[in-house]
């Protein structure tokens, strides 16, 4: 077992060194309520397999991943009635990761006093027409390359 593996909180949840309320696991995956229920029935869904963050997911590990995020998040919706639900995924510490184990948060919404927020701060009108197709074209290029 690595150093990283060893001290992630996540792992250790995984493998049951840590409790968690556990809303479902596979060999693959492993899905608990987040400790700080932003909303009720705030749930992480993580590998089993420890990835860093989305820049080091392995395609197949977020296939698998992801096969299970709309079965989750529909049981979320059967339990608890929320109108609407936002999935949310943090990478690197400025983006707010605050534990290196890949997760994606489903959080139910309620209604619009309920206790989470989240606003885009829309910049339209920063970029022309001409400077997006060139932002579009330097990701598709690299993306031949990845």
């Amino acid at each position: 077992m690595s150093d990283e593996t060893k001290d992630c909180i996540f792992c250790k949840i995984i493998r049951g060194e840590i409790p968690s309320a556990k809303v479902y696991e596979d060999d693959d995956v492993f899905a608990f309520l987040d400790l700080s229920q932003v909303t009720k029935g705030h749930t992480l869904i993580i590998p089993k397999k420890h990835e860093k963050d989305l820049f080091h997911l392995d395609p197949n590990v977020a296939a698998t991943l992801f096969r299970r995020v709309p079965v989750i998040a529909r049981a979320i919706k059967e339990a608890f009635h929320p109108v609407g639900m936002n999935l949310l995924n943090n990478n690197s510490s400025l983006a707010g990761q605050s534990v290196f184990h890949y997760h994606i948060h489903l959080i139910p919404r309620y209604d619009e006093n309920d206790t989470f927020s989240f606003q885009f701060q829309p910049h339209v009108d920063d970029y022309s027409n001409e400077q997006r197709a060139d932002i579009a074209a330097a990701i598709a290029e690299h993306i031949k390359s990845i």
